[in-house]
């Protein structure tokens, strides 16, 4: 993505320090801005289609994750990273910026559905999701969940070294740092995880 797309990926360097300290990555996509049509498989459906060969024209600039370093988390980076990824869908004549968010407190809350996590707001009336809250305040609004916005499947024993946990038998797991559950199915020897995002769109 790099390098083929290399145009809407970017980095924030500490020159001072000589050192990375945020990463922005997104693709152009098409979309009609029609909330219904949103893919409810988000991510993993952008990233098909960003380098499908029969793709639509692309309409609109979509997040696909800002990274920031742990030492630099809490000063404002992730501000700047998606206010430049706003500057990038201007600069190229898009519209929109569109992003399936991934909440960063929602495996805090494992069992609860996202539908009802994004309605969570603190006492100031701001969104309780820090992730969240940051688009939000800078302009963005929840307007679809993507139930299915990435999927992971694996052996059990791939998800027993992922998650450094043991499954010794069938049924749902909470594993650290996952939004949801997994589902291990032993017979079967496959394990699933199924993440929710949260569509905003940036005007």
């Amino acid at each position: 993505m790099r390098t083929e797309r290399s145009a809407f990926q970017f980095f924030a360097w500490d020159e001072e320090a000589d050192e990375l300290a945020a990463e922005g990555n997104s693709l152009p996509t098409a979309w009609d801005g029609d909330v219904g049509t949103l893919p409810s498989d988000g991510l993993d459906a952008v990233l098909a289609a960003g380098f499908a060969e029969s793709a639509p024209t692309p309409t609109v600039l979509c997040a696909l994750q800002i990274m920031v370093v742990p030492s630099r988390q809490g000063g404002g980076i992730s501000r700047l990273m998606i206010e430049r990824m706003r500057e990038l869908a201007q600069h190229h004549g898009f519209s929109k910026l569109i992003a399936p968010v991934r909440p960063s407190w929602k495996s805090r809350y494992p069992l609860t559905p996202i539908e009802s996590y994004v309605t969570w707001r603190r006492p100031d009336g701001t969104l309780l999701d820090p992730w969240l809250r940051t688009h939000e305040r800078l302009g963005a609004e929840i307007v679809a969940i993507a139930p299915r916005s990435m999927t992971i499947s694996g052996k059990v024993a791939d998800w027993e070294t992922w998650t450094g946990m043991v499954f010794p038998e069938s049924g749902s797991y909470i594993v650290p740092g996952a939004l949801v559950p997994i589902e291990i199915d032993r017979e079967r020897d496959r394990g699933l995880y199924v993440e929710p995002n949260v569509w905003m769109v940036h005007g």
